[in-house]
């Protein structure tokens, strides 16, 4: 029987139970998880910051970046030339809102979250001075110094760049743009701070109009999202969902049945088309940080309600069409798959891991895409041309004795026409103006050396299938 304090407690939460906006409003403070075991436990080392820490989920007060925390933030109090307690001032405005931001605060040990407004002052001015010396904007910074000079961004900026992109190694939007509005009275123009991440993250040009953002990790996601596709090209209904189980063919396959491959007009992940016979897709740059990169913002679209689910559909998709190297080699022969990784095994295996134990938007935009390759795939030229190609063109030997073959076939075919041709149309010298009648003669025997008989005909067409088997 339940115990008479769990009724109690059970009928006081009920009617201090939280009305549905209310609910709605809870839910929509978080923005920065803390991932579960269950998922980190496959690729520790892809969610946890190896060079610097960002917020109160990974601090450690002795690791060696810290110092130059503290460098950076005096640098920047001493340019702006503001007193630190205005920054405390205004972060402490909005504390709270902070502090929802992390949706398992109370799990970081109470010594951390006693200085969580340091944290956030510390971390979001070390931030912005990185950015700042990426864009070769501050001149206050010795020439060798070892994070913020040449050998800084040539060394450690670029691991820098690989944490920042961490779900748990986030800073609320907010810390960053309550610092730049202390450090400049002057009102700095609207995405102010979103220019300055894109600038620091993208090397393509991007727009940085993306609409509110909650953290990096966020414009990053939306600006690989960016600019939208054409379209034209997704105007397609799908008209049923009674073939949930079709697959895709990997890539070689897909061009073994016609299909051309081709890049995107965009670098967007959501530009992804097919149109008469032609699939194009986004070009995409593979090395040693895509890994982290892409699981990071998997987990975003999958823990942050209402984020979208691109990132995810397009690494389903390429997963689908992605199977060994030789896939990998084709798309990367057509401009589509830039590899700085190493091996197209390595490649291949890379986009065959990120998507375990993820499941498919059936409302996604790139399922329409899917069906349209499916189904052309599936139209009878189409797939026996893939089967004549994988069955009788998979090597240059194959190749040649089939072309043999044929030679050989048609050869046969010419030697038995010519052959027989003189036995029924005998050549006729006889003029109109003049008769001659001669006596009937019996019609010409023909020997076996001067023609081909018809089971030679027969012979041939097995000695080619012969051989094409053969060499499979």
């Amino acid at each position: 029987m339940a115990s008479t304090g769990w009724i109690i407690q059970i009928n006081e939460d009920l009617k201090n139970m939280e009305g549905l906006s209310t609910e709605k409003d809870h839910w929509n403070k978080g923005s920065i998880y803390k991932l579960p075991a269950s998922l980190t436990d496959m690729n520790e080392k892809a969610y946890k910051p190896q060079t610097v820490s960002f917020g109160p989920y990974h601090y450690n007060s002795l690791n060696p970046m810290e110092e130059h925390k503290h460098r950076a933030l005096l640098h920047f109090l001493k340019r702006c030339g503001e007193p630190v307690e205005l920054f405390v001032d205004a972060l402490a405005e909005v504390e709270n809102e902070l502090k929802d931001s992390y949706t398992l605060l109370c799990s970081v040990p109470k010594e951390i979250t006693d200085i969580f407004l340091q944290l956030m002052i510390l971390d979001g001015c070390f931030m912005l001075e990185i950015m700042r010396t990426a864009a070769h904007v501050l001149d206050d910074y010795a020439p060798n110094d070892p994070i913020f000079g040449k050998h800084g961004r040539l060394h450690v900026v670029p691991y820098i760049k690989r944490d920042m992109l961490m779900l748990e190694n986030q800073l609320p939007m907010l810390v960053l743009e309550k610092l730049v509005a202390v450090e400049d009275d002057k009102a700095k123009d609207e995405g102010f701070v979103t220019k300055l991440i894109v600038k620091f993250l993208c090397s393509s040009n991007v727009s940085p109009n993306m609409g509110k953002c909650v953290h990096v990790l966020d414009v990053y996601r939306k600006s690989l999202l960016q600019p939208e596709p054409d379209r034209k090209y997704i105007r397609y209904k799908i008209r049923s969902r009674e073939h949930d189980d079709e697959i895709i063919w990997s890539a070689t396959t897909l061009n073994e049945a016609g299909i051309r491959f081709k890049k995107s007009a965009t670098t967007s992940l959501k530009d992804i088309t097919f149109a008469r016979g032609v699939l194009r897709l986004p070009v995409v740059v593979v090395d040693d940080t895509t890994e982290s990169m892409f699981l990071n913002l998997m987990a975003f679209e999958r823990f942050h309600v209402g984020a979208g689910n691109e990132v995810t559909s397009y690494l389903l998709f390429m997963d689908n069409i992605i199977d060994n190297a030789m896939d990998v080699a084709l798309l990367h022969s057509k401009g589509i798959i830039q590899n700085a990784l190493g091996s197209d095994k390595a490649v291949a295996n890379l986009f065959n891991s990120l998507s375990k134990d993820v499941t498919q938007d059936p409302d996604s935009s790139l399922q329409i895409v899917h069906k349209r390759v499916y189904h052309y795939c599936r139209k009878p030229w189409n797939e026996w041309r893939a089967n004549l190609i994988h069955t009788y063109f998979r090597n240059p030997w194959a190749i040649i004795s089939f072309i043999a073959g044929v030679f050989l076939f048609v050869f046969t075919i010419a030697q038995t026409g010519y052959a027989i041709y003189p036995y029924y149309h005998p050549p006729n010298d006889s003029s109109p103006s003049t008769v001659i009648l001669v006596p009937a003669t019996p019609p010409p025997k023909h020997s076996s050396s001067d023609s081909t008989s018809p089971s030679t005909l027969v012979i041939s067409f097995f000695l080619v299938t012969m051989v094409c088997m053969l060499t499979n």
